[in-house]
């Protein structure tokens, strides 16, 4: 991946420090924000020589502008991870109210319009409106997050990323079951294990909305904002780690069950991220992030249908939904 600073009109590098316009000479083109002269996000102040100013002082404040410009990003993306999750909490009062007042909605249609306010809203709506306050237009923000129909290859790669998943996931669990450790269970898992008549809905919407919604945040926004200012690899574990710890508020369990469960949530998350970095298509982790919840909602299904056994062996499973 190229450099994030570098003046190549990259969708990293959008041209505008948080809240503010574009930079100086910066133009927006058809094909996403192009970087002029201005200066750039993470840059520090001019280093120029100047009377009284040795190349030690120089360095210095261009370190100190470099250690604020991380340190502004890791808070941005902070920020955002939390208040998404924030923001589809308070969606759920409203889907709360409107069941208050309409005497309770069917099942199916409170989970959509959950679905709506608390994953298109709370988790895309967040990303649009932060990227827009950045001074980004329609073109700009479908370029700083790379949207694009995957090509062949990067199909390839969302299905052997997934089997890379599936893979780790049992070995953890296996090591897990070993150790004794108790995991955390997921609430929308446990929605669906009393309700099996909503799984191919929550299967369909993995794609449609789940995946989508939670990527565009996580991995367009708070990782691309990250990459601003860090090489991919703190990028991608900054990020995950803030994906797999928001994840508690859909957790029941003890503080170590839960804790347990969001270790095993950071695994497919750096998959998701790493798989983001490589292909710079946001479309690539979404599918993939909805193709790991379908499975596991299937197997869900399966546990349902065929048995108390493989309930018991699914179990496990279903704590590690990252929805």
């Amino acid at each position: 991946m190229a450099d994030p600073s570098s003046d190549d009109g990259n969708r990293r590098e959008p041209g505008a420090p948080d809240g503010g316009p574009p930079a100086d000479g910066a133009t927006a083109t058809a094909d996403g924000p192009e970087i002029g002269d201005g200066p750039e996000i993470g840059d520090g102040p001019a280093t120029a020589d100047e009377p009284g100013t040795g190349d030690g002082t120089a360095s210095s404040a261009a370190d100190r502008a470099g250690g604020l410009g991380v340190a502004v990003a890791v808070a941005t993306a902070l920020i955002l991870g939390v208040l998404g999750p924030a923001l589809a909490l308070l969606s759920g009062g409203v889907v709360l109210g409107v069941n208050a007042v309409t005497g309770g909605l069917p099942l199916a249609a409170s989970l959509v319009l959950t679905l709506v306010l608390g994953q298109y809203v709370a988790f895309g709506g967040l990303a649009v409106v932060y990227l827009t306050w950045r001074g980004l237009d329609r073109s700009g923000i479908v370029a700083y997050l790379g949207v694009r129909r995957p090509s062949l290859k990067e199909v390839g790669l969302i299905v052997g990323s997934w089997a890379l998943i599936l893979v780790t996931i049992l070995v953890v669990s296996v090591v897990v079951q070993q150790l004794g450790t108790e995991t955390a269970s997921n609430q929308s898992a446990e929605l669906a294990m009393q309700n099996p008549a909503i799984i191919p809905l929550l299967i369909a919407a993995s794609f449609l909305v789940i995946g989508p919604s939670e990527e565009i945040l996580y991995r367009g926004v708070v990782q691309g904002r990250l990459r601003e200012t860090l090489s991919p690899a703190p990028a991608i574990l900054i990020a995950s780690a803030i994906f797999a710890a928001v994840h508690v508020m859909a957790l029941t369990g003890g503080a170590s069950a839960r804790l347990t469960t969001i270790a095993i949530l950071f695994l497919p998350s750096i998959v998701f991220g790493a798989v983001y970095e490589y292909t710079e298509n946001l479309v690539v982790p979404a599918l993939l992030h909805g193709l790991h919840n379908a499975v596991i909602f299937t197997i869900l299904y399966i546990t349902i249908a065929y048995g108390d056994e493989i309930q018991e062996a699914a179990g496990g499973s279903a704590a590690l939904l990252p929805v």
